[in-house]
């Protein structure tokens, strides 16, 4: 997965409680085996009204998604990291996540970022106000800044290693390639074997 140590971008504000994954990517998109083509997907039923803020002009290329608390609730699918991903979000600032959303976000590349709710209230005013304004999302230093907003973030450490240097789960995998290796090639034969793909 791609690295991620600083963002800078626009922003959405996005003025919901409690979106759960079904409202980000509804369970007939789910039919898919591979990570990409969500993006149509992606808050499908709000998109319907011209109204909704990812229809409007004014935001369209925006990276940076600020939502409202408990984001990502409902259940466990990854697809819903990978519509937010698809779209062009590099992060989503919120003042709470649902545990295993932000767990499948931070394991796919995408940053969440917890806020205090009045945090998250000035992020939304500013880029309502100034849809030009735009969010750096700096990992290496946790923080956030926009202008007249400096807000410093916690991430688990871990988390947080894996985001800089990139790693999903199979690329920490592969780093041992070479003791895996090691350790199969000293393994009795009549054990089980990795088979060579």
């Amino acid at each position: 997965m791609e690295a991620f140590t600083t963002h800078t971008g626009r922003a959405v504000p996005l003025r919901r409680s409690n979106v759960d994954t079904d409202q980000i990517i509804p369970a007939h998109w789910l039919k898919k085996v591979t990570r990409d083509g969500f993006e149509d997907g992606l808050f499908e039923a709000w998109r319907k009204d011209p109204e909704f803020v990812l229809n409007q002009a004014r935001h369209k290329g925006a990276t940076v998604l600020v939502a409202g608390p408990d984001f990502g609730t409902g259940s466990s699918r990854e697809h819903a990291v990978w519509a937010l991903q698809n779209y062009g979000f590099k992060a989503v600032i919120s003042s709470r996540f649902a545990d295993i959303f932000r767990g499948n976000s931070l394991k796919n590349g995408l940053l969440t970022v917890v806020l205090p709710q009045e945090t998250v209230e000035r992020l939304q005013k500013l880029v309502e106000a100034d849809p030009a304004a735009e969010v750096t999302v700096d990992l290496v230093s946790r923080q956030v800044r926009a202008e007249g907003v400096t807000a410093d973030f916690e991430l688990d450490e871990n988390a947080r290693w894996r985001l800089l240097e990139g790693l999903d789960d199979i690329s920490l995998t592969l780093r041992e390639e070479s003791s895996i290796v090691a350790y199969e090639a000293n393994r009795p034969s009549f054990k089980p074997r990795t088979i060579e793909v």
